[in-house]
């Protein structure tokens, strides 16, 4: 290996890569914006679907990335067991998630 850039970068790379830093800083500011406005008073449900909107573009464009790098630039000789893990690991992230957004959900007021 020889550090140097691939030249065949798959396509959708930068287009990911763009999705994932763009939601990251929208869910930064969101949660810094709903830290300064909830301590002034109560706080919508609906402003909270900016910041969980956020994270899971953050989450797709992140397992987008991860299959890029772990399946789509694989030989092409893999085995399908790989795939399998990769689709068991994308179900428990995106489980993970939706049990904190539904927590989340479930523990405001009213």
């Amino acid at each position: 290996m020889t550090g140097k850039p691939s030249q065949n970068t798959h396509p959708w790379r930068k287009p990911l890569l763009a999705a994932e830093f763009i939601a990251l800083a929208v869910l930064l500011g969101s949660m810094a914006l709903l830290g300064q406005t909830s301590d002034s008073g109560q706080v919508s449900a609906g402003w909270l679907l900016v910041p969980a909107v956020a994270s899971l573009v953050v989450f797709l464009s992140f397992l987008g990335l991860m299959y890029l790098r772990w399946i789509a630039a694989a030989s092409e000789g893999q085995s399908p067991r790989q795939k399998i893990l990769f689709g068991l690991l994308v179900l428990t992230m995106l489980g993970v998630w939706a049990y904190a957004i539904a927590q989340t959900w479930h523990s405001l007021p009213g």
